[in-house]
């Protein structure tokens, strides 16, 4: 009486010579050609496909298995710098490529099982709560001040930041990360603004040491004067602009 022998079903050659070359727990930096050759090729022998394009590449596998063997055999090749090729070494770098791929493909599966058992919960907030806007005076926060001196204001600023720049010193090659954290210059201007209670616009750019601070510092006050921390008035149009907490004034 025949035994029937279910095999286990392999996603593609690669596949099936990663298998075994586990089962053999051996170096995939050292592959045994002969034994994982032949372990391959009894395999293949007993494999029941109807898809000949999906055989075809497991046949392709055993060709190259066996060009490797026979090179195994010959004398090793030399390469222009002197050393000996290995004709493992193209399959191999496969193999590793393949087993990257394989165990990815398992954490993102992973990972997808977790976020299906993730719940969230509906929103409760009451619409109204959700449409309320403060009332917001912006004649009353502008005041004299307006966009377009606040441009030119900018403008005037970020050109003597140019006019510092050292003509030498600046055609030397730096790598330098210029990250600046919204939520710290906001505290910082905050902070100034408690202490010094009224001071210049200009001045307080000017302590910026770059011009990404520059910018950011410039947003930060737009901001507050949007939501009425503070107050901005100039006398003439290319005065400076003059800055008031309005903790100051209550």
């Amino acid at each position: 009486m025949a035994i029937s022998v279910k095999l286990q079903a392999f996603e593609g050659p690669l596949d099936l010579l990663l298998h075994l070359i586990e089962k053999n727990k051996v170096d995939i930096y050292d592959i045994p050609i002969v034994e994982i050759t032949a372990q391959y090729l009894e395999y293949i022998q007993n494999m029941e496909i109807e898809n000949m394009d999906v055989m075809s590449e497991f046949l392709v596998m055993a060709a190259t298995l066996l060009d490797i063997k026979c090179k195994m055999l010959l004398p090793k090749e030399v390469n222009e710098e002197g050393e000996e090729e290995d004709p493992r070494a193209e399959l191999v770098q496969k193999l590793l490529e393949y087993k990257m791929y394989k165990y990815m493909s398992y954490e993102l599966k992973d990972r997808q099982i977790d976020a299906s058992r993730t719940l969230f919960k509906d929103r409760t907030m009451p619409k109204e709560i959700e449409e309320y806007k403060p009332p917001i005076n912006l004649e009353e926060l502008i005041g004299d001040a307006n966009l377009s001196k606040l441009k030119e204001l900018f403008k005037m600023v970020m050109k003597r930041q140019e006019d510092k720049i050292d003509p030498v010193r600046s055609s030397f090659g730096r790598i330098e990360k210029d990250e600046i954290d919204m939520d710290v210059k906001t505290a910082y201007v905050e902070a100034y603004a408690r202490v010094h209670k009224k001071f210049s616009f200009m001045q307080l750019l000017e302590k910026q040491k770059s011009r990404m601070e520059i910018i950011v510092t410039f947003l930060v006050i737009l901001e507050m004067m949007k939501v009425g921390r503070i107050s901005i008035f100039q006398e003439d149009t290319f005065d400076d602009i003059v800055i008031t907490s309005r903790a100051a004034c209550e």
